[in-house]
């Protein structure tokens, strides 16, 4: 089929350099292998986790507000009915917000179910304020373990007409 090539591999003529080329070749090959299967994979919090943390500390700020509250669980239940803790009814499982950038409306949803200390007791229409990333204003948070956007402090002081000393 091809005449021009060699019917059968000679092992004799391979050069020491051969030979060591392909050993490293397949060295190399074999330690990507393992260090593809042996290596630790980040779970979707850790990732989730990493994305507030970044946005937190270099996201841009913009106003924003929020348009919907989604109380909802899991229905992990036989008769479609969940049940939902008194102490948990005021923590929301998605915050649904608002926010305009360049002329452009967005609008994205955060699950907060591991933030509950950070969004008790919101309503609709709340102004927040929005950390996005400058590259992709899609990618945006209200609330993260170490910051937040919420001003339900202020808004409910000034509701209330208490002053506090800090503002």
């Amino acid at each position: 089929m091809f005449p021009h090539l060699p019917s059968s591999l000679h092992l004799d003529r391979l050069t020491r350099q051969q030979v060591t080329a392909a050993a490293a070749a397949t060295l190399a090959v074999g330690g990507i292998l393992l260090y593809a299967m042996l290596r630790r994979r980040e779970s979707p919090e850790e990732i989730e986790l990493q994305r507030r943390t970044l946005l937190a500390h270099s996201g841009r700020l913009i106003d924003g507000s929020i348009v919907g509250i989604d109380h909802t669980t899991e229905d992990n239940s036989i008769d479609g009915v969940v049940d939902i803790p008194d102490e948990d009814l005021g923590v929301p499982r998605m915050l649904i917000y608002r926010y305009r950038i360049a002329g452009v409306t967005y609008e994205c949803a955060q699950d907060v179910t591991s933030l509950p200390d950070h969004v008790r007791n919101l309503r609709i229409d709340l102004p927040v304020q929005v950390r996005y990333d400058p590259r992709n204003p899609g990618n945006s948070i209200v609330v993260a373990e170490n910051w937040t956007g919420v001003r339900l402090e202020r808004s409910l002081r000034q509701f209330l007409g208490e002053s506090n000393p800090r503002d």
